[in-house]
Order: C-alpha cells, then sequence, then structure tokens
C-alpha cells in the first residue's frame, strides 16, 4: 500500500499519495509548496495535526476551474436567474509525504 497522507489547505481536506494531482484552492506559490496541516499519515492519526509530519508539492500550474452554472427559480412567480462562477485554483503534483 502507498503511503497516504490527508492535509488541509483552503479550509479543505484531501487524501493523497506520492504522485497525485490536486486540484487546491489558489495558493499563491511558485515551483515548490509544503504542507504542515498533516490530519494523518499511513496509519498515524493526529490530535488535530501529526507532529513533525509534511506533505511537499510542485506547483503544475494557476488556472481557473471550470464554470459552475447557478441556477434560482420560484415556481409561479416568473422569477428566474442564472448565473456562473469559476473558481480560480492550483494545481499541484504530489512530490513526497514526511511522516
Amino acid at each position: 500500500m502507498a503511503n497516504i497522507a490527508i492535509f488541509q489547505t483552503g479550509g479543505k481536506q484531501y487524501r493523497v499519495s506520492e504522485g497525485d494531482i490536486v486540484k487546491v484552492e489558489k495558493l499563491d506559490a511558485t515551483g515548490s509548496v509544503t504542507f504542515d496541516q498533516v490530519l494523518m499519515v499511513g496509519d498515524k492519526v493526529g490530535t488535530p495535526f501529526v507532529a513533525g509530519a509534511s506533505v511537499v508539492a510542485d506547483v503544475i500550474e494557476q488556472k481557473r476551474d471550470d464554470k459552475i452554472l447557478v441556477f434560482k427559480k420560484k415556481r409561479r412567480q416568473n422569477y428566474r436567474r442564472t448565473a456562473g462562477h469559476r473558481q480560480f485554483i492550483t494545481v499541484l503534483k504530489i512530490k513526497s509525504i514526511k511522516a
């Protein structure tokens, strides 16, 4: 079984292993990023974080995610609204997981 970790960034938690490609909330970073808020590594579970654990990732690109359509409607009221939203994201490739 590959070394698995759960880390948190941008208010969300991500389950990753080495070599995974992950889309996370926008980070102001280029090159390499280290995440210290690791909730779990292998079978070690933190309270709330695992001491000394980190996840290192390379930034592949900064881009905007696919468009999400928001459609609101109230029946029999002739009320319809459509809005679109594209979130800024950072695409990461997980380089290493350190326990």
